[in-house]
């Protein structure tokens, strides 16, 4: 073969070798190389039958958990705060500056007793609110229907085929596999001759 058919595409298919990628270059190499080595791989196989002596389905139990939501209807109780008024903390206010001020003499004692009269209380009227919160006297208790819900998991089993254990004869010889399907009467099987 010279340059001159080698460039004309004498290879068979016509392709121009010179205007060919690396990268297309590597893929029909790798493509050749390939199909060479699975040809010398079954070069001395053939198939032949065998027969089926059994072939036994094997399966699995998978569990699966599965949510279930339960409402009902339940009388459900609430502790509702009665209005919180300010009034007993300004009576208190207005009744301690009211004192402060009768204890006092002088007019500067009057005012200074007025101021801390009304602070102590609005204290003691806003302590005593708060005692009476704490313990129920502000308090009343309602009750209304509402939906509660709870989520429980039933378990539910299902058998999953696997595939078949087969029991087959070839050549006098008992062999065993598992495959997907169940093969029949008869397995096809590859037969592999090596030289001794």
């Amino acid at each position: 073969m010279t340059d001159k058919n080698l460039s004309k595409g004498s290879l068979g298919n016509n392709t121009n070798l010179v205007g060919m990628s690396g990268t297309r270059l590597k893929a029909a190499a790798l493509v050749a190389g390939l199909s060479i080595v699975s040809t010398t791989a079954y070069a001395g196989s053939s198939y032949e039958r065998a027969s089926v002596v059994s072939s036994t389905p094997v399966y699995q139990t998978v569990v699966y958990e599965e949510p279930r939501e339960v409402c009902r209807q339940e009388r459900v109780a609430y502790q509702e705060s009665a209005h919180r008024s300010k009034t007993p903390g300004i009576i208190g206010a207005i009744v301690g500056g009211a004192l402060g001020n009768a204890v006092g003499n002088k007019k500067s004692n009057k005012r200074v007793g007025t101021v801390v009269g009304g602070i102590l209380g609005y204290s003691i009227a806003k302590d005593i609110g708060r005692h009476k919160r704490e313990h129920g006297a502000n308090q009343r208790v309602t009750y209304r229907q509402q939906e509660v819900c709870d989520v429980y998991y039933d378990e539910r089993e299902e058998q999953q085929l696997l595939g078949y254990d087969v029991r087959y004869v070839y050549a006098g010889q008992t062999y065993n596999t598992r495959l997907d399907q169940d093969p029949g009467k008869s397995l096809r099987v590859r037969v592999a001759v090596d030289p001794a």
